[in-house]
């Protein structure tokens, strides 16, 4: 049978990687755009779906949609702009504001500070005189060129060379409005871009929709529809609910501000509300601007202060309280992952990378969610990355911190009952750590601390409350009818003995009389002495790997010379049918198997019923007959 043929992306996961990046880097100028587009995408769509409910037509839907947001976006944009330019216009005015408040730092004049401080002081004046120097001969270019031909003429009389200098030619007026428009032409075509892409998907969006469907094959339609509109979902709520937070964060700061008697608070409102858009740097570039101003415009510096306790609780009460509540828990992404991606895709795309950062972080995390092969992403990138309690329990052990663990336990225990703490922590880690020790990856220390460890837990748990009344075979108002003792016994080694004693344990705590005892205390007086007592009821505890194989051949010992006494045989986790796995014992044929805690206690309790005996006659029969 031939292997089917791995090509060198599928094999290579690290050249994948740097091909993917480096397509995103080149291409840039053309994903950028479109990277926006969609961002608008996600933000309009629930308007032009409003529209359309309303029996608008999608070509008159989208077109309103797209004219309100540009309308708006310009208004904003040209009044804040204006005001803006105001504002730089005069602070010239407040000059003596600025050098009153810098003075009123009191800076040390000894010290390391005060030299440094001097230093720099010198040296600005230094840079001011060569600046004013250069700056008077800079309007006279005939005298440096009468200068420059009487230097030459002298260097000729002399036979020395004569010194070249460059003249710049004038520039035509085709190249200067070029280099004029430059810096305009290019963001008015990545404009253009994104209104065009904006536009097509908010038109096409089933068109694109079924695409992406038919990428995804027939065979993956219903993963497909998931991931989109799970994908369509956060980030349209992430991106409404962002706008309404920046909005009303904007509104409350320039209210401050106006009450502060802040000039033009509107502006640094609106500023601050267009900035926040900008993840990290545009909160603080709008903050520390809207401070610098007042420290210009105010003489004291209690304005200024006042200003910066406003920006800094409001901003802390968004991020920490408002965010969270509204749409942090809907991103799906965690805050480590959101500030690593949010650099990764400025450091890619500039600033237009951190601004859709947040967004195309969303769609990798929907996409590892849905995608087995990409599951890593959601792992990296999601906020789910919490282990399970049996995993972390285990973890934790394998880190000797057995204080942690315990505490674990602990944890678990606030909401759940011992039962289940054992069923779903103790006994999965006892399992990983059998499973590592047979695979040679866990060494005898720790393997030995690991059960040291879980002992020590089991002896802690000794006094612990009696499980609740809803817990199978636990009623401690009905012991002195329980006259049945238990005698749990490990098949094997060490886990099988720990996960014996737990059960031991609870049934003690369930009032019936229990007996440990390890396998090798099974000696022929200890044996003839249980097939005396044919009430007796023999629990064998057997943990996987090899579960089977030791539990069977104690049950075939223990029949041998207990033939009538009623067995249970613990098979811990072990997968598949319980009356299957009781039919493979064969001559050791137990009368009943279960694969959890709480199975045996239910089922122990069921042999405490009058019609037990009966019931489990037949299987002591056939068990000697085999």
């Amino acid at each position: 049978m031939t292997r089917p043929r791995r090509g060198l992306l599928t094999d290579e996961p690290v050249i994948l990687l740097a091909m993917v990046l480096l397509g995103l880097y080149f291409a840039r100028e053309v994903l950028i755009p479109l990277a926006m587009a969609l961002t608008l995408n996600f933000l309009l769509t629930p308007a032009v779906i409003f529209f359309e409910k309303l029996r608008v037509k999608r070509v008159s839907s989208v077109v309103l949609v797209v004219f309100i947001t540009s309308a708006v976006a310009g208004g904003v944009g040209f009044i804040v702009t204006r005001q803006l330019m105001g504002v730089v216009n005069e602070l010239p005015k407040y000059r003596q504001n600025i050098s009153h408040n810098l003075a009123a730092l009191h800076m040390p004049t000894s010290g390391p500070l005060g030299e440094t401080a001097k230093s720099l002081q010198e040296i600005g004046d230094e840079l001011n005189k060569e600046e004013a120097a250069t700056g008077a001969d800079t309007s006279r270019p005939l005298n440096e060129l009468r200068l420059h031909e009487h230097e030459r003429q002298r260097a000729e009389e002399n036979n020395t060379p004569t010194p070249v200098l460059v003249v710049t030619p004038p520039e035509s007026t085709g190249r200067y409005l070029s280099e004029l428009l430059k810096p305009v032409l290019k963001p008015l075509a990545t404009l253009g871009m994104v209104l065009i892409f904006t536009i097509y998907m908010l038109l096409k969006r089933e068109d694109l929709r079924n695409r992406l469907l038919l990428l995804a094959g027939v065979g993956r339609l219903n993963l497909m529809t998931q991931a989109l509109s799970d994908a369509a979902d956060r980030i349209s709520r992430y991106l409404v609910m962002n706008v309404l937070v920046n909005a009303s964060f904007g509104v409350i700061f320039a209210i401050g501000l106006y009450l502060l008697k802040v000039p033009n608070a509107t502006l640094w409102g609106a500023l601050l509300a267009l900035l926040r858009t900008v993840p990290y740097a545009g909160t603080m570039i709008a903050g520390m601007a809207t401070v610098a101003y007042t420290l210009a415009v105010f003489p004291s510096w209690w304005h200024p202060l006042w200003v910066f306790l406003l920006f800094a609780g409001l901003e802390m009460i968004t991020s920490n309280i408002v965010e969270p509540q509204l749409y942090g828990s809907h991103t799906g992404i965690s805050s480590l992952a959101l500030v690593t991606m949010a650099i990764v895709w400025t450091l890619l795309w500039g600033w237009a990378g951190l601004i859709v950062s947040t967004p195309l972080t969303v769609c990798l995390i929907v996409f590892g969610r849905y995608v087995p092969q990409m599951s890593f992403l959601h792992i990296l990138l999601g906020e789910e990355a919490e282990l399970a309690p049996e995993a972390h329990f285990y973890e934790r052990l394998l880190a000797m911190d057995q204080t942690e663990a315990h505490n674990i336990a602990d944890r678990f225990l606030e909401s759940r009952g011992i039962v289940d703490l054992y069923d779903g922590v103790v006994m999965p880690a006892l399992i990983m750590t059998e499973q590592d020790r047979h695979k040679g990856v866990l060494d005898d220390v720790r393997s030995s601390y690991l059960f040291q460890s879980a002992t020590e837990l089991i002896a802690e748990l000794t006094d612990y409350k009696s499980p609740a009344a809803t817990e199978p075979g636990c009623d401690p108002q009905a012991v002195p009818a329980r006259t049945n003792p238990v005698v749990c016994v490990p098949a094997n080694d060490q886990a099988d003995e720990i996960a014996a004693t737990m059960l031991a344990q609870l049934l003690e705590q369930c009032g019936h009389k229990t007996l440990m005892l390890p396998s090798t205390a099974l000696s022929p007086e200890i044996l003839s002495r249980l097939a005396e007592e044919p009430g007796t009821i023999l629990c064998i505890s057997a943990v996987p790997p090899f579960a089977f194989a030791h539990a069977r051949n104690l049950a075939l010992r223990l029949r041998q010379s207990v033939p009538t006494n009623r067995m249970l045989i613990g098979l811990w986790s072990t997968s598949g049918d319980k009356d299957t796995l009781r039919e493979r014992f064969g001559q050791a044929r137990p009368d009943f198997v279960v694969v959890t805690l709480r199975e045996a206690l239910a089922q122990i309790k069921e042999c405490e019923q009058p019609q037990a005996s009966v019931r489990w006659a037949p299987a002591a029969a056939v068990a000697g007959t085999d």
